[in-house]
């Protein structure tokens, strides 16, 4: 399958971090990057690394500003990805 729900994912979270500051804005940035970097191997993620990112995903998700409705529409996407990838 097309890693194009990763994208997808990084593009939100980087949209995310434009309204985000500090600490939040750094781990929000590095999971876009880590998104990216993911959907450009040639070897997709596993489930395992797919559900450390959902984690810290719902934890950036937790507060209320207008970075939250980013970070939860790449959650969204990042689930979409791993229903497509095989059990462990």
């Amino acid at each position: 399958m097309s890693r194009t729900a990763l994208t997808d994912a990084a593009a939100e979270l980087e949209t995310a971090a434009s309204h985000a500051d500090g600490e939040r804005r750094e781990r929000i940035e590095g999971q876009a990057e880590a998104l990216t970097t993911l959907a450009d191997r040639e070897r997709g993620p596993d489930q395992g690394r797919l559900d450390r990112h959902m984690n810290v995903l719902r934890e950036l998700a937790g507060s209320d500003d207008e970075a939250t409705p980013h970070v939860e529409a790449a959650l969204e996407h990042v689930t979409e990805y791993r229903s497509t990838v095989g059990g462990i």
